[in-house]
């Protein structure tokens, strides 16, 4: 049998809601996670400051993976959106420091924020991101819910997630809260 000793190690952290103390660290890790040599300050940063200050802000769903020593190492939230006139919820940015990627971070932070999205009785989470990664959270694409991306060139990649609330009758074009609109 081979083992791969490449494999990633899985951290214990606490997913909990944000709080105010966490907005600068919150910024440096959506900052780090997105940044690349061609853009060090990410449109992402500057856009959960936007999201924060917006009536689509829904402070329950804004959670932060905490690891041991209490330093905050990802982010995660859920802001209103709509499916034609329907409520539902638009999911990002999700960011994990690059230095606790694959470590289950990601992972504890999609199963929190889906499940609080539950338990509020949301019926669905919409995103734009990566069919192979989010697809084993069970988002699928949009399309095959009736649900239309805002800009019809994102095709399979933008995605939702059914939650229990769900109604098959909630079919139209997708909206993000207004921060969005600017990127």
């Amino acid at each position: 049998m081979r083992h791969d000793t490449a494999a990633a190690q899985t951290v214990a952290v606490i997913v909990r809601r944000e709080t105010p103390a966490d907005v600068a660290d919150i910024r440096a890790v959506v900052a780090a996670a997105f940044a690349t040599p061609e853009t060090p300050e990410p449109i992402e940063a500057p856009l959960v400051d936007r999201l924060r200050a917006d009536a689509g802000w829904l402070p329950a769903l804004s959670m932060v993976a905490v690891a041991d020593g209490g330093e905050v190492v990802g982010h995660v939230v859920c802001t209103r959106g709509h499916v034609g006139d329907t409520p539902a919820l638009g999911l990002g940015p999700l960011s994990v420091r690059p230095d606790r990627q694959r470590q289950g971070v990601g992972l504890a932070l999609m199963h929190a924020v889906l499940g609080a999205a539950d338990a509020l009785g949301e019926p669905l989470v919409a995103l734009l991101g990566n069919p192979a990664y989010y697809g084993r959270y069970g988002f699928r694409a949009a399309t095959d819910h009736g649900v239309e991306p805002p800009d019809p060139a994102w095709g399979a990649y933008f995605q939702v997630r059914t939650l229990s609330a769900y109604r098959p009758s909630m079919k139209g074009g997708f909206r993000y809260a207004e921060p969005f609109d600017g990127l």
